[in-house]
């Protein structure tokens, strides 16, 4: 694990004066007469730092501290920019080196050089960016800052807040937003459930990720049932999001869950409820090994494909379970094509576990035995073929996806727990990503029907959308 930080007192110490008082200073009356004509109000302030001999600065209000540290955890398959994790007084966070994410040319670094870092925090995701130099915390007016221009910078516009010129010294300000922060609408995760949130209190009717006012569709004629104070019970106890993606699906449970516990008694009183409540919803094998007639079932869904390589999107992949299972099935679809599975996951250990994943006997002993060996020690494995198709990434899916098209995207019970909007985000990138012939795996209770740009095709008990 990481060293333990070595911050920079200097610039910290201005950064907790700063950060306790850029609410009176922001605040500051321009009018009070005792000011002088010519004196500068400053409204705004931000961190500056260097990346390849260029001044580039930050909103401060993005800023948690500066620290000084290297021997960053290594994650396997990770993005080139990502140099591993840190661990900052218990929290494990992801270091990005910011000159490697805009592609700036640089030494190679050595793994135990101390690297300067600011911590930063986008919603609730916190990050450290690795930078050349920190420099200082600079006060500025607000409205001095000038749009973005290419020619400022060696990096992409879109990454670009603006430019200011201070003290003859001409400074980027990047938005670290848009840099780190989700797609969907440039907003992170967390602003995107608190809108929503605050949207369903202020209007109790509203529907919630679009639930309630697809509800009134399917049933127009009888009475509109107002479950939304299950869907924000849902969204807070386990980020559980109604939306068009699962509407069928939480309409026929809401009415079971009345039916089990009674009116008026169909509040979610704690995480236990949730995940009662939640329980029909996951795909069959959802997270584990499958049976051999539910590999079957996905086998016959598989569409014919030609290709010479087949690239498939697992978002989501767990502990690998599922993903192992796939590449079985694919192996077995397309037995002269090379298989290339990009598995993504959030969860740190869970991604780094995968590669190494054991098998068990009796899941060795069933239809997976043709991919097994056994090593020198007696544990099951499964053969390099099926290994090497599948690369384990430390990756969140509503950020920046880095793919080549797709022929298969397989994401089963993923998309439920993210918000609405990012929903949208990745459904419009699934498009983006899939082949014209590509199909898409979603889970037993997501439905992409509702969508017209999507056509749904069953085959016996499994449903796969493609790109009309």
């Amino acid at each position: 694990m990481a060293d333990t930080a070595n911050e920079k007192p200097s610039i910290n110490s201005v950064l907790k004066e700063s950060l306790g008082n850029i609410q009176n200073i922001a605040g500051a009356d321009t009018a009070t007469p005792e000011k002088p004509d010519n004196m500068v109000v400053v409204d705004y302030k931000m961190v500056t730092f260097s990346l390849a001999g260029k001044d580039y600065a930050i909103d401060i209000m993005k800023v948690k501290e500066i620290a000084k540290a290297g021997r960053f955890t290594y994650v396997p398959n990770a993005l080139p920019f990502v140099l591993g994790v840190y661990n900052l007084r218990g929290d494990i966070i992801p270091i990005i080196d910011l000159r490697l994410f805009f592609n700036i040319d640089m030494p190679e670094r050595e793994y135990d050089a101390l690297e300067n870092m600011l911590i930063v925090s986008i919603g609730e995701l916190t990050f450290g960016i690795v930078v050349d130099e920190i420099d200082k915390v600079v006060g500025i007016q607000k409205s001095s800052i000038n749009p973005p221009h290419p020619l400022f910078g060696d990096i992409n516009i879109k990454y670009i807040q603006g430019v200011v010129e201070v003290n003859n010294r001409l400074y980027v300000l990047l938005d670290i937003e848009k840099i780190f922060g989700s797609k969907a609408d440039n907003k992170t995760a967390e602003d995107v459930v608190a809108r929503e949130m605050a949207a369903r209190i202020a209007s109790p009717s509203a529907s919630a990720g679009g639930a309630k006012k697809a509800a009134s569709k399917v049933a127009p004629k009888e009475e509109k049932v107002d479950y939304s104070f299950v869907v924000d019970s849902l969204v807070s106890m386990r980020k559980f999001t109604a939306s068009p993606l699962n509407d069928k699906w939480m309409q026929l449970r809401y009415k079971e869950w009345e039916g089990e516990r009674g009116k008026g008694k169909t509040q979610l009183q704690n995480p236990s409820d949730a995940d009662l409540f939640l329980k029909k919803f996951y795909s069959p094998f959802s997270g584990t090994w499958w049976d051999k007639a539910y590999a079957d079932s996905i086998f016959k869904a598989l569409p014919d494909n030609a290709a010479k390589q087949i690239v498939v999107w697992n978002p989501g992949c767990g502990k690998g379970p599922e993903t192992y299972s796939l590449a079985c099935v694919l192996r077995k679809r397309y037995p002269e094509a090379k298989i290339r599975i990009y598995a993504h996951e959030v969860d740190l250990l869970s991604i780094s576990n995968a590669p190494l994943l054991a098998v068990p006997a009796d899941v060795a002993n069933d239809w997976y035995a043709p991919y097994i060996t056994k090593k020198a020690n007696g544990d099951f494995t499964f053969i390099p073929e099926i290994r090497d198709s599948i690369m384990f990434e430390y990756h969140d899916c509503a950020n920046t996806n880095n793919l080549p098209t797709c022929d298969i995207i397989f994401a089963r019970d993923v998309l439920s727990f993210l918000p609405d909007a990012t929903q949208q985000t990745i459904v419009t990138e699934f498009s983006e990503k899939l082949k014209g012939n590509g199909v898409v795996f979603l889970g037993q209770n997501e439905s992409l029907e509702e969508n017209p740009k999507w056509a749904a095709t069953k085959v016996g008990t499994i449903t796969i959308f493609g790109k009309k």
